[in-house]
């Protein structure tokens, strides 16, 4: 199904507003990053793994009010096993197995009626959960080279480092709305693996989408040799951008039911990926080949702009004749 057939978007035309705008959400999005800081999961600060029954089974709901109310907020919760089994996850306050007992109090005060029994106990100490963050931060850098080299070879290193860029400015977008709607309370939201796991696949979804845009600009180069590079790509987006479309709205229907129904478990995951892949599409779209454009440019000193403003002007009067 092709929603857009025959288009003629002047997607580069508007390049730099385009541009500013990318570098005005960034640096706001990191801005408030850097007032209002990331809430880190235990996965990365240390805390401690508590695997409970609780007879009558009571829901998810019902353990995450107690734990509010006991102070231990933020805590994960799910299903462990059976039924009536759960698995929780709180950060440290005190030592690993004050917490334990701890928490063991504030579920048998929470739940008078109820059998509460100690399945197992783990802790991840803060130097464990200071590592996994280094390597998280380590793991995402290395995807991004890889990519990175993997398009040079592909293509050419310019257009890697186009693909780049966008994938930076994706990454930083995702997070700086990790940040906001946490801040503000709208979605509560750490950083976790589960999140990291979604920065990465976000990083496969937008080079994906980036490299079929620069396939496409490859083959109509050969096809249409000595064509103006701002029409070649804006003939190439625009020859890609059904795909596009249909891509990200089937994904984006996905991730809207992961996030409305999925359960909190979910939310940092669904959340991410969904920011991710429209900011993604767009940055495929703009901004990888507006940095080629810019740098063939400036460098290379082509005023391709001046060529595509004759050659606008020259079909526009072909039109009214």
């Amino acid at each position: 199904m092709e929603f857009f057939r025959q288009t003629n978007i002047d997607f580069l035309g508007k390049r730099r507003i385009i541009i500013w705008i990318s570098v005005a959400i960034t640096a706001v999005g990191m801005l408030l990053v850097a007032l209002y800081g990331l809430e880190y999961g235990i996965d990365f600060v240390g805390g401690t793994e508590i695997a409970v029954q609780i007879r009558p089974e009571p829901n998810i709901a019902q353990i995450r009010s107690v734990m509010d109310k006991a102070g231990f907020s933020g805590a994960e919760i799910k299903s462990y096993g059976r039924a009536e089994q759960f698995l929780i996850r709180v950060r440290e306050r005190e030592e690993g197995g004050a917490t334990t007992t701890a928490v063991l109090e504030a579920l048998r005060k929470g739940f008078p009626e109820r059998s509460v029994e100690l399945l197992k106990s783990d802790r991840v100490g803060p130097k464990i959960g200071a590592e996994m963050r280094r390597n998280a931060f380590l793991a995402v850098i290395l995807a991004v080279v890889a990519i990175l080299l993997y398009i040079t070879f592909r293509f050419e290193f310019l257009y890697g480092v186009g693909a780049t860029i966008a994938l930076v400015h994706d990454v930083l977008i995702a997070i700086s709305a990790i940040a906001i709607v946490h801040h503000f309370g709208i979605l509560r939201i750490e950083i976790n693996q589960s999140v990291l796991a979604a920065l990465l696949t976000v990083v496969g979804f937008s080079i994906n989408d980036t490299v079929i845009i620069f396939d496409r600009i490859r083959e109509n180069r050969e096809r249409y040799k000595g064509m103006n590079l701002i029409k070649l790509m804006n003939l190439s987006i625009n020859e890609t951008l059904s795909r596009t479309i249909n891509t990200l709205l089937t994904t984006m229907l996905v991730l809207l039911a992961l996030l409305l129904v999925g359960g909190e478990m979910l939310q940092g995951f669904a959340f991410t990926m969904l920011v991710g892949i429209i900011t993604g599409t767009y940055s495929s779209i703009y901004l990888a080949s507006a940095f080629v454009v810019e740098f063939v440019q400036r460098f290379q000193r082509v005023d391709l702009d001046a060529e595509y403003r004759k050659l606008r002007e020259a079909e526009r009067a072909a039109a009214q004749a």
